[in-house]
């Protein structure tokens, strides 16, 4: 096995482990209920994910969507023509 990969490993490990430690200090810290919003360091680690992908509609479904989009937009059309 490669130590150096090895030894890299674990300095990311341990770098993460302390910013962890170091947020749940913080939150030790300030345990009193607060209103508003949440410190910088507590968005800042929440926001690290991943984010959540959508999930596209189908193409049959886009088609039913857009006619009774146009529906709507006729009815109105003629509701003002009148």
């Amino acid at each position: 096995m490669n130590l150096t990969k090895m030894i890299a490993e674990l300095r990311e490990q341990k770098e993460a482990l302390e910013q962890t430690m170091m947020m749940l200090e913080r939150l030790a810290r300030s345990q009193g209920k607060r209103r508003g919003r949440p410190p910088a360091f507590l968005s800042q680690a929440s926001s690290s994910g991943p984010a959540r992908k959508r999930r596209p509609f189908s193409a049959e479904t886009r088609k039913k969507m857009a006619v009774a989009q146009r529906k709507r937009w006729a009815a109105i059309r003629k509701k003002q023509a009148s």
